[in-house]
């Protein structure tokens, strides 16, 4: 039977459903070979080979693969329609053929679907082609790329930039977004500005509200009324005019629907509606697609096929009627500059098949089928008609104007089923509904119309008014100024800071700026927030200490590579790869000439100097001027040392004092005023004393912590305690100080071993230690209940415990035990043995670990073949081969004493 290969087993289980038992079908479980983490697995000297290994989970599906082969000399690759899919069946054709398993005269083709449906894989089947060199290669540049920016730039970080984790291509790139951002928030200066509405009353008794537009005969810009004098006196002018309907203008219009969804725009609307980050929306629309309900989810296109289309037309018109169906279908074209990734939009395969009819348990995935039903339906049904209507209201002499504006929707059209979410709030007055007005009418004020309003606007406001007591007949809180009879409303308002990136908002932001592409939106999203560097904060992305530390450093010394612009192109020039107008080994050699060299200009920058950059760079947000006009820089605290930004060995960063230790000065990374309120001094509360020792409370950078006795030149090192998370620092008393200093406590000894036993808080909270002393990172340890019970546990206890936890370890912690002993090594002694590793079996003899190649199973490896892989390893690292064995001889003792009296000489 003849071979076919996909992804996953889901996917397996649905192909196999369509195409019978004539064909094996197996998964492949995603990605089976890839670069290993290590120096060298792109050759930069030698045409940037790659160096790839099967992972160890992946042996056994490889294998799988290989022994059906055995049994049929026909393999169909038919992995996902993309660079992705195009990869993983190039690396199973070049693992399969490693292994022999491909002969000379196997049939090896590769077929494609958009949709697993039963006429999209049987019409695949009809149409088999090779593997697509130009879009593999395409997956190599970018894999290179990744590597050797990932490889190279991260042991920089880490060198050079204390607790940073790692660098990437895009993912830095995508950081600078999200830290840029916050620095522009941070740094905004919010300028006031007031507006000014009044409600008026038509003659048949009915309200509507209206802004003023113009004032003295002059139309109001945004910062015309500054300040609350300035709107008291528009207040005024409103209240003392006669005012009447000077217009009416009703137009008609219309609201098209938007285009089906694309990946970038699917996770953008299943984020505003649902709040759900870009990997869920991915991994939910994964399984969707495997069993058959959307089409391929990884795409750049907006096009649907033409029966897609006629489906869509018919169900609009079965379910709706025919004045929902427009006379001609909607025709959107693709924008994508990369047709590889262009593929069919992401749509239900059967148009028919309503939310309630899909046979799902899981809520997310009825949830994002719901979202993309209605969305593609939508996107062929007909527009909304709407009536837009704008009233005008003057005064007699011109000096003041108004508008009312509101609009009616008139034909619902795609709005029957869908409207696409907003990013941000928006309130328009369009979108209210307007009484009957006609030109001509009187406007008088409606009396109280707007004291509710007012009262809302004192609650929330921000009372920063700063004005002379409000006119005869005026009303003034925290949110604005009311007139007398309560129908006219001068309002205060702030201009607000951009708002933080939402995960919608960033993927909108790359696909605007060209970085990244729908096959990486949601990993670079995610590894982010893996690495630490962003964290979500009600939705919103908020950059940590350490990715605004690595933005900086990378903005700084490696400019050009966190570029949008350079990003783009180079995304571009992947894209020309993928389309077969460029060499991608001519990408990658361009790009590692300037990149390398990049890397070498760092080799002698000192952390000093970078820490100095940063405090250069960042000074304006760190060190703001002061009002009173001192030194920015000077320290609150002694007056007498400069503030800077130091690192902690955790990766978090802070403000501290360069008179240290003398001033204990700090501050949280950022501004002045991110401080708590303390009453804990810089040099610290004094609790009492404690045998002559002052033993005081101190907040340091990792956390607040007691001391005993003060920092001397002879006692550089004073007995120091973290005070547990959940004591109150500032509440702590001298007794309990003394307890938390005397830890670690030692217990007594193990009634079987005689090693100490110990009680002590660490880290992660109260816990045992049995070993020689605390400071011994073997042993085992095992955790306590509660803080107190260190200071009252007892042996007995304490044994049960360790017990415990050494059953419930399972044999970890223990040597690792070989798959196989080979025995002893022929030509040097010591024990040969096939050792099971976390990226596949290796030989280990000595202190030399030698790699079995993906072509040889571990059974077969023999003691000849072992003494070979090992000697290619020793040669691999510069070292020596073995020197043979010899039998011991009593010169031997000779030479052994002369060695001695030689080094007592």
């Amino acid at each position: 039977m003849p071979v076919v290969v996909v992804e996953s087993p889901a996917k397996a289980k649905t192909i196999n459903k369509y195409l019978g038992n004539d064909y094996t079908v197996l998964a492949s479980y995603g990605h089976v070979r890839d670069l290993p983490p290590k120096d060298g697995s792109v050759d930069t000297e030698h045409g940037f080979e790659m160096l790839w290994e099967i992972a160890s989970d992946s042996k056994k599906h490889v294998k799988a693969i290989a022994d059906a082969l055995k049994d049929d000399d026909t393999l169909i690759l038919a992995t996902d329609p993309d660079r992705e899919g195009e990869a993983i069946s190039w690396h199973l054709q070049e693992a399969l053929t490693k292994r022999k398993a491909i002969k000379k005269t196997t049939d090896v083709s590769r077929v494609v679907f958009n949709a697993i449906t039963k006429t999209a894989v049987t019409e695949a089947m009809k149409a088999p082609r090779d593997v697509d060199m130009e879009l593999v290669e395409a997956y190599l540049a970018r894999r290179a790329l990744d590597y050797l920016v990932g490889f190279n730039l991260s042991p920089v970080l880490w060198r050079k930039l204390p607790g940073a984790k790692s660098a990437g291509r895009v993912q830095s790139v995508c950081l600078r977004l999200i830290v840029e951002r916050e620095m522009e928030i941070e740094v905004f200066d919010p300028r006031e500005y007031w507006s000014v509405r009044a409600v008026f009353e038509t003659p048949r008794g009915q309200t509507y509200e209206a802004r003023l537009t113009s004032l003295g005969g002059k139309k109001l810009d945004r910062f015309d009324l500054a300040t609350a004098e300035a709107a008291e006196l528009a207040v005024q002018a409103v209240t003392s005019r006669s005012l009447s309907v000077t217009s009416v203008e009703a137009k008609p219009g219309t609201r098209n629907p938007s285009a089906p969804f694309m990946t970038s725009t699917l996770q953008q609307e299943a984020s505003r509606k649902f709040g759900f980050g870009a990997r869920q929306t991915m991994s939910t629309a994964q399984r969707l697609y495997e069993a058959g309900y959307i089409t391929y989810m990884r795409t750049d296109g907006i096009d649907m096929a033409p029966e897609a289309v006629t489906d869509a037309r018919d169900t609009i018109k079965t379910r709706y009627g025919a004045e929902y169906l427009p006379g001609s279908p909607r025709i959107y074209k693709n924008k994508a500059k990369n047709a590889q990734e262009a593929h069919e939009c992401i749509r239900p395969t059967e148009m028919g098949r309503a939310p309630d009819d899909l046979k799902v348990t899981e809520p997310d995935q009825r949830k994002l089928y719901d979202l993309i039903w209605k969305r593609t339906l939508a996107s062929q049904m007909a527009a909304a008609k709407l009536e837009r209507t704008t009233v005008e209201i003057g005064a007699p002499d011109g000096q003041v104007e108004l508008r009312a504006s509101g609009q009616v929707i008139v034909f619902d059209g795609f709005m029957k089923i869908y409207t696409e979410g907003q990013d941000e709030d928006s309130t328009s007055d369009d979108d209210k509904r307007l009484p009957q007005i006609t030109q001509g009418d009187a406007a008088p004020l409606h009396t109280g119309g707007l004291n509710g309003v007012f009262a809302k606007a004192g609650e929330t406001g921000t009372e920063v008014i700063e004005a002379t007591a409000p006119g005869a007949g005026m009303q003034r809180n925290a949110g604005g100024i009311l007139s007398e009879n309560g129908a006219v409303f001068g309002q205060q308002h702030f201009t607000q800071p951009p708002p933080r990136y939402t995960e919608a908002t960033l993927v909108k932001k790359m696909e605007e700026l060209g970085i990244g592409r729908p096959s990486t939106y949601a990993s670079i999203v995610t590894t982010i927030q893996d690495r630490g560097y962003v964290i979500k904060d009600k939705n919103r992305l908020k950059p940590e200490d350490k990715g605004r530390l690595v933005t900086v450093f990378l903005s700084n010394y490696f400019r050009k590579y966190v570029g949008y612009d350079f990003t783009a192109d180079l995304e571009n020039q992947l894209d020309e790869v993928s389309a077969g107008d460029r060499n991608y080994k001519d990408v990658l050699d361009r790009f590692w000439r300037d990149f390398s060299a990049a890397i070498a200009e760092t080799a002698e920058l000192r952390i000093t100097d970078v820490l100095e950059k940063i405090n250069e760079v960042l000074a304006p947000h760190l060190f703001p001027p002061r009002e009173d006009g001192s030194p920015p820089r000077q320290c609150p605290n002694c007056g007498m040392g400069q503030l800077s930004m130091r690192t902690a060995r955790s990766g978090g960063a802070f403000i501290g004092c360069s008179n240290y230790p003398e001033c204990r000065y700090t501050r949280p990374f950022g501004p002045p005023g991110m401080e708590e309120a303390s009453s804990i001094p810089p040099e610290g509360k004094l609790l009492g004393e404690d045998s002559g020792d002052e033993i005081r409370v101190f907040k340091g950078r990792f956390g607040p912590y007691v001391q005993r006795g003060a920092v001397t030149e002879e006692n550089k090192k004073p007995p120091r305690q973290s005070i547990p998370k959940d004591w109150v620092p500032e509440d702590l008393e001298l007794e309990r100080a003394v307890m938390l200093l005397s830890l670690p406590r030692q217990i007594g000894l193990h009634p079987e071993d005689g090693v100490p036993v110990w009680a002590n808080i660490g880290r992660y909270g109260p816990y045992l230690k049995h070993a020689d002393s605390t400071s011994n990172r073997g042993g085992t340890n095992a955790n306590l209940d509660g803080i107190d019970e260190v200071w009252t546990v007892g042996m007995n206890r304490a044994v049960q415990l360790l017990a415990e936890k050494v059953a419930s370890r399972g044999g970890r912690g223990a040597a690792a035990k070989p798959l196989r002993e080979l025995g002893e090594h022929p030509e040097a002694g010591g024990p040969v043995n096939i050792m099971k590793g976390k990226y596949g079996p290796y030989v280990k003899w000595e202190k030399v670990n030698a790699t079995i190649p993906d072509t040889i199973e571990p059974d077969d490896v023999t003691m000849e073949k072992a003494v070979e892989l090992i000697a290619e390893r020793l040669a691999k690292s510069g070292k020596k081969a073995p020197a043979k064995k010899k039998t011991a001889k009593k010169p031997a003792a000779k030479k052994k004493t002369t060695t001695k009296k030689a080094s007592a000489k």
